[in-house]
């Protein structure tokens, strides 16, 4: 593991500080009846949630609208990991970190350790913590592998993941465009809990970990029904199979 730079890890470890996401029981209140007047939204699985206490909510990435759906319908505080490319934007900037986002520098290393050590310091609140295993959102519909941050402090903290399976946020907004369809279903279904107690006496060993996120990424997929394709959905388009690449550069 590469070492944390803390010049760049202090801005985004803020962003978990207590008030942050202090806009967001409001937020909901409103938002909820807006929501269900324009989407028929179905829920599954909200028993799976716990009441109290922290957890991981892991959900497939296909359309910006997987946070709003997520945020509204869980029913408790909970902090999502965002692009770092928000805080560029004055329109953003504020709202997006007072909604509970937690910014992320997707190019990886000691900026991205950064980012998970606000996430602990948000479970260790006893909070929610929401998180994509693929990295970023899927142009294709399909579902990529995921990457290992989210069961690294699942062992860690001990504390469980939920997968989160989100049919038909792409159908509201497809790709590259910018307004929502309205009128559509949308269904949200929280699995059953991923405990990491068995893991715990291996966390250090990366094998356990992907082996962790695999098992999320197989329930994942059974929520959904999306096809699984075992590659990285953030590499480039060069190194990928000729039939993938085409579809990351579309």
């Amino acid at each position: 593991m590469a070492p944390l730079d803390t010049s760049d890890s202090a801005d985004i470890s803020s962003a978990a500080l207590p008030g942050t996401g202090r806009a967001q029981r409001r937020v909901r209140r409103v938002i909820r009846p807006v929501l269900n007047s324009f989407w028929k939204v179905t829920l599954e699985g909200l028993e799976n949630i716990p009441t109290e206490g922290p957890a991981i909510l892991c959900p497939n990435h296909i359309s910006f609208f997987d946070s709003v759906f997520t945020m509204v319908y869980a029913g408790r505080q909970i902090s999502f990991v965002g692009k770092a490319e928000y805080m560029d934007s004055w329109k953003t900037k504020h709202l997006f970190p007072a909604l509970g986002m937690i910014p992320i520098d997707r190019a990886g290393g000691s900026k991205s350790e950064g980012a998970l050590i606000a996430a602990e310091n948000v479970l260790r609140r006893g909070e929610l913590f929401g998180i994509y295993p693929e990295g970023t959102r899927s142009r294709d519909g399909v579902l990529y592998k995921g990457h290992t941050g989210a069961a690294r402090l699942a062992v860690k903290l001990g504390c469980p993941i939920i997968p989160v399976g989100i049919i038909g946020t792409r159908e509201i907004q497809p790709p590259d465009k910018f307004l929502p369809k309205v009128g559509l279903q949308c269904t949200v279904k929280f699995g059953q809990p991923i405990l990491p107690q068995r893991y715990l006496d291996r966390g250090d060993d990366h094998l356990v970990l992907r082996e962790l996120t695999d098992e999320l990424m197989f329930e994942i997929r059974e929520l959904t029904g999306q096809e699984y394709k075992n590659v990285y959905a953030t590499k480039k388009a060069e190194s990928l199979p000729t039939e993938q690449a085409v579809i990351t550069a579309s």
